[in-house]
């Protein structure tokens, strides 16, 4: 009896001492792999994709990256950030490895998408209303004027800071511009951007012609509705001219021929309703 409890603690013995052998053999793998990593990925070569306004040079510096730094021991989100700080241009980052000594930076960068003027000048707006560059009022000259928003100290780099009971106007701002850049259509956006009113965004596009959309409404489908209204005009052969109001709540614009420019007030004249609806009937959003 005796013997058989002795074998049974020997086998149990054997299993706890295995569990363990067999622990202590994953942790020595790990340290090894970890060990590897860290004497031997390093950086010998950054590759900067994507950037046009920034050289490579600027945008490596701006990253923070040398030559030498180990490959697996950067912080990915540190180098977005400084880049980010550092060159407002930039919109997008990604960052990714290629072992054994690369590291890979692709840029997408802002274009300007409008204007707005402060108490000291001007400052110069992306898609998604972070401010870009600050100047004299000449800056601004042959930009889309934003018109309803009070700036608060702008800061390069930072997202435009306006009073409180006008961020919900700067949000739908930002929604619109983002909208415009992805249907490719912000070379069109002239003169102004005037969200002083509570209900309506009003802006020029092209040379003759003053838009109108719903404050709140889904800018993508806003836009593809343009879109397909200015077709419309064309095919017709409407002058793009006057106002386009598409702020009545259904794919239907409506032309006047007076064209509203701000201070001007609304037009009067009768309108021209222009269909918002491609040819090919139950076309969605592009």
């Amino acid at each position: 009896m005796a013997a058989r409890r002795s074998r049974h603690t020997r086998r149990r013995d054997r299993g706890r001492f295995g569990f363990l052998y067999k622990l202590l053999s994953v942790l020595l793998i790990f340290s090894a792999i970890l060990l590897g990593c860290l004497v031997f990925f390093r950086v010998d070569t950054v590759l900067v994709t994507g950037n046009s306004r920034y050289n490579e040079a600027e945008i490596i510096q701006a990253a923070g990256v040398e030559q030498g730094d180990n490959l697996y021991g950067l912080n990915k989100n540190r180098i977005v950030d400084r880049i980010l700080t550092q060159l407002p241009y930039v919109d997008e980052i990604a960052i990714s490895r290629r072992p054994p000594d690369t590291l890979i930076i692709e840029v997408r960068e802002s274009g300007v998408m409008a204007a707005i003027y402060t108490s000291g000048g001007s400052c110069l707006l992306d898609a998604r209303c972070k401010v870009l560059e600050q100047g004299d009022a000449s800056l601004a000259e042959g930009r889309a004027e934003v018109l309803g928003l009070e700036p608060l100290e702008p800061s390069i780099g930072a997202k435009l800071e306006v009073p409180e009971e006008q961020k919900a106007k700067l949000e739908c701002l930002s929604a619109f511009l983002m909208a415009v850049r992805a249907r490719g259509m912000t070379g069109s956006l002239t003169g102004f951007i005037d969200v002083s009113s509570s209900s309506k965004i009003r802006f020029g596009y092209g040379a003759e012609l003053t838009v109108v959309m719903p404050m709140n409404g889904d800018f993508t489908e806003l836009t593809y509705q343009l879109k397909l209204a200015l077709e419309t005009m064309d095919q017709r052969g409407l002058a793009r001219t006057g106002t386009l109001d598409l702020s009545i709540g259904s794919r239907q614009g409506n032309l006047q021929p007076n064209r509203w420019l701000p201070g001007s007030g609304s037009p009067e004249a009768e309108p021209e309703p222009v269909p918002a609806q491609s040819p090919a009937q139950g076309e969605g959003p592009a």
